[in-house]
Order: structure tokens, then C-alpha cells, then sequence
């Protein structure tokens, strides 16, 4: 048998943590074990009826062909009234493309124009994907430090001091995984006079979790707070966070017409189409009722709220409020002593039925990340053995 040989492009990349523990958590329960999984950032409430419908809708129809590699036409549509309505992006159909899922989008977007002496910029804790794509291709992911103190945000001081004649991308998440940070309009505005000053810098937005905001106001987004900026960013949205529809793995996304365009040659090599049932389920998501998002965000508030309330009363544990998102993320400084890394901890917490992620995962440190969009008996479970694996 030969000696396995893997790219060096391969070799760059860890395989993605959150998955990791998540299938650890899958294998346990597969032996009998009780597992709550805290580790996956996925909404527990069922599919919106009207998004199955349309699904089998398709299905009867014999939707089951290719269809264009950027998406149909009607969910581009679809999507261009979603990027105009909830994001305030108005944009037509043809800088629209539709991808699996918003990761896939992101993939594609910094592997088509990032490469070897490239750097990007993303604000730390970071979602775990983020670093691991900028190796992928070639580039260098340079860290911009956050604490609870700033909101997890960058200040326009600190982006200014980070760019340098090689930066190709700055990466924005808000609501932001895992922290729940959320920038406001006055934040990018700060953010955007200084991004003037450096045409050669690109920006993804990744607007994900927008409609998971629990502050008041609109959700800023910088494309439009600068619009003059409007022409290097890439605003990425989709339905798996908002209308918990993470297994149809589509994702859309907007910006320049050359970036869409140079996106779609890639993913036309890399996927072609996205699945076109998923894409009819997904224009019955951006085209029907969306007034239940509304509920469904007053319950994660809710769940938020207890979540805080009891990671806070664990002696060794402290948390912020989070603004935005479904996480929760832990300082558990204090334990370090006893057990060593957060990584220990973590699979401490495990061999008690709960499955975290380590903060070291998102570039952080001492801690770990909880997903609080499980229901409100496993939650109070999840959080009675958290207690009692670290009395």
C-alpha cells in the first residue's frame, strides 16, 4: 500500500473543531450515551411549513435538473428582495449568486482572490472557518485582538495600525460567532473612513446572524452605511440561522460584479449548482411569511437571558451579555490550574454530557463557547452539569 500523500495546501488547514466535537458528541450518542450538544451553532425549531412545502412542491414538480451555477433565476430575485428589505442592499439579480451555504461563499470568495503574500484581516475571537480558508489559499490571517471590554469589536485605531501594503480582505461578522458581537452603524462608519484611505482592501461582511439582533435599531451593515464603499464589499447572508434551515446549505451572496462573477467561475469547477430543491425551498423562505423570525428571536432572547443568568452563578465562569447570534462565550481563566488548557476542559465537560467548543478553537483562549439555541429543558440540563462537572 502507498504512503498517502496530501497537498500541500491540505497540510496548511485543521479539520474544522466545531465539527469535530459535534461528531464526537454523535458517536457518543450512538453507543447509548446522554448527550446535549452545546457545540453546534443550529436553531432547534422545526422548518417554517411553508419552506417543506415548497421543498416537496419541487420535488412533484421534477425540479431535479442542473440549474444555472450562480442559482435560479427566481431565488436570485428572491434573494435581491431579502439583500433590499432586511439588509437594506439594493442590488439586481445578476450581483447576486447563490451558493452551498455561506461558508462555501466565503471559500470561494478569498480562494478567487487571495493567494501567497496576501494578508487578511479578522477580528479575533473569530469563527473557526475564517483562518483555516485564508491558509487554504496561499494567504496569511492576521489576528485583531478583542476583549469584552471593546464589545469584541475593532476599533477604527486598530484597523488602521493593521493594514499593510499586503492586505487584501478585511472579515466582518456581526451578529459575530462566537462572541454575539454587533457592530452599530457608527462603528463602520469609523471603520469605513479608514478603509477609504486603502482602496486595495477588500471587505466580507458576513451578515449571517443579522436577524438575530437583541439591540435596538436597525442592523447596520457596511455596504450600505458607505456606500461609496459599496464596489469591494461582499455581503453574505442565507437561510440556515434564520429560518433554521442549516441542512439545506444554501447561502447567498452580493457585492461587485467582477467578484460575483470571478465566485462563479470557481464554484462552476468546484460544485456547480447549488441543489435545487434546496433552492426552491429557499425562495419559499425569502418570499413567504416572516413574521414568526420576530418570535423566534424573543425566545432566543429569552434562552440568552437564562443562559447568562447560570454560566454567571458557576463559580470559575463569567460571561458577557451577547448582542447578537445564539453563543455564549466563557472566561474559565480561573480553572486553568486545574486543568491545564481549555481544550482539557472541554473533554472534561464532555465525559459529563456536554459538548463545548474550547474558546482555543476561535482564536481565543481559557474558556469555551456554548450554542444556546437548544430548548429550554436541555438548556437548564446542559447548565446543571456544567455545575456539577467543575464543583
Amino acid at each position: 500500500m502507498s504512503e498517502p500523500h496530501f497537498s500541500e495546501a491540505l497540510g496548511r488547514i485543521s479539520a474544522s473543531r466545531t465539527t469535530v466535537m459535534t461528531d464526537r458528541a454523535i458517536a457518543l450518542r450512538a453507543e447509548g450515551r446522554d448527550i446535549i450538544s452545546l457545540s453546534v451553532g443550529e436553531p432547534d425549531f422545526p422548518t417554517p411549513p411553508h419552506v417543506i412545502e415548497a421543498a416537496k412542491a419541487a420535488l412533484d414538480a421534477g425540479d431535479t435538473r442542473y440549474t444555472a451555477v450562480p442559482g435560479t433565476a427566481a431565488l436570485r430575485e428572491a434573494a435581491a428582495l431579502h439583500f433590499a428589505r432586511d439588509l437594506g442592499i439594493e442590488v439586481p439579480p445578476s450581483q447576486v449568486i447563490v451558493s452551498a451555504g455561506g461558508k462555501q461563499a466565503i471559500f470561494l470568495a478569498i480562494t478567487a482572490t487571495a493567494g501567497p503574500g496576501d494578508e487578511v484581516l479578522i477580528p479575533a475571537p473569530w469563527w473557526v472557518s475564517y483562518p483555516e480558508i485564508v491558509r487554504f489559499a496561499g494567504a496569511v490571517p492576521v489576528a485583531l485582538p478583542t476583549t469584552p471590554e471593546t464589545g469584541y469589536r475593532i476599533s477604527a485605531a486598530q484597523l488602521a495600525a493593521g493594514i499593510t501594503p499586503r492586505t487584501r480582505w478585511l472579515l466582518l461578522n456581526s451578529p459575530g460567532n462566537p462572541t454575539g458581537a454587533v457592530y452599530s452603524a457608527d462603528d463602520l462608519a469609523a471603520l469605513g473612513e479608514v478603509l477609504r484611505r486603502h482602496p486595495q482592501v477588500l471587505v466580507l461582511s458576513d451578515d449571517i446572524y443579522a436577524p438575530l439582533r437583541y439591540t435596538f435599531g436597525a442592523h447596520a451593515t457596511l455596504a450600505v452605511v458607505c456606500p461609496d464603499l459599496s464596489d469591494r464589499v461582499l455581503t453574505v447572508s442565507g437561510v440556515s440561522k434564520s429560518h433554521a434551515m442549516t441542512g439545506f446549505r444554501i447561502g447567498v451572496s452580493t457585492g461587485p460584479q467582477w467578484l460575483i462573477g470571478a465566485m462563479a467561475k470557481l464554484q462552476s469547477h468546484a460544485s456547480g449548482n447549488p441543489c435545487s430543491i434546496s433552492q426552491a425551498a429557499a425562495v419559499a423562505a425569502f418570499t413567504g411569511p416572516q413574521e414568526f423570525l420576530l418570535d423566534w428571536r424573543d425566545r432566543f432572547r429569552v434562552r440568552r437571558d437564562a443562559a447568562v443568568a447560570a454560566l454567571n452563578a458557576i463559580p470559575g465562569l463569567s460571561t458577557p451579555v451577547p448582542d447578537g447570534a445564539f453563543y455564549c462565550l466563557i472566561d474559565a481563566a480561573p480553572l486553568m490550574a486545574r486543568f491545564g488548557d481549555d481544550e482539557a476542559l472541554a473533554l472534561h465537560l464532555l465525559d459529563h454530557g456536554i459538548a463545548v467548543v474550547a474558546a482555543s478553537a476561535f482564536g481565543g483562549k481559557d474558556g469555551f463557547r456554548i450554542s444556546f439555541a437548544a430548548d429550554d429543558t436541555r438548556l437548564a440540563e446542559a447548565f446543571r452539569r456544567i455545575a456539577g462537572a467543575l464543583a
